[in-house]
């Protein structure tokens, strides 16, 4: 049961570190556009749809790192917010460099924008430290036995 549990668990933190981080990537890349004075009020129906799109999008292509990620830490019990905030980042540069084109012969990236990899890296970071504080403070515990405490003491002049 504790198991089934902790899945649960996992599952709630990924979606919600992936809408964490879906609206990082979504802000980040619409600062620029938000900067422009001309551009007027903006339509918060089109905005929503545009952070939905981020989260289906970071989502769906950070799944498998992530969950690589959370079955080290599950496996091997690491708890540390630094472990979460490094892993985090390795899946968002991850997914980020799986987009962009690979040269196997010269082992060179094609194309790489560095402000879009430091945005992806940074989303990945936040998704992270989200996912910790939701389940990584947490990991591998569900296999630990409960600790059982000691019987309250006997009211005084009871027998034994």
């Amino acid at each position: 049961m504790a198991l089934i549990g902790r899945l649960i668990v996992i599952a709630f933190a990924f979606l919600v570190a992936s809408f964490v981080a879906g609206l990082v990537v979504v802000t980040a890349i619409l600062i620029p556009e938000f900067s422009n004075i001309g551009i007027g009020p903006i339509d918060q129906s089109a905005l929503q749809v545009v952070i939905g799109f981020g989260f289906i999008f970071v989502s769906g292509f950070a799944l498998i790192p992530a969950l690589l990620v959370a079955l080290i830490t599950e496996a091997f019990s690491i708890r540390s917010v630094l472990a979460y905030a490094i892993g985090g980042g390795a899946v968002g540069a991850a997914c980020y460099l799986g987009l962009i084109p690979f040269d196997p012969e010269t082992f060179h990236f094609e194309g790489i924008d560095h402000r879009q990899l430091e945005i992806l890296t940074g989303a990945g970071i936040l998704g992270g430290l989200v996912y910790w504080l939701i389940a990584g403070r947490n990991a591998g515990r569900w296999r630990e036995s409960p600790q059982r405490l000691p019987p309250p003491p006997l009211p005084s002049g009871s027998p034994r």
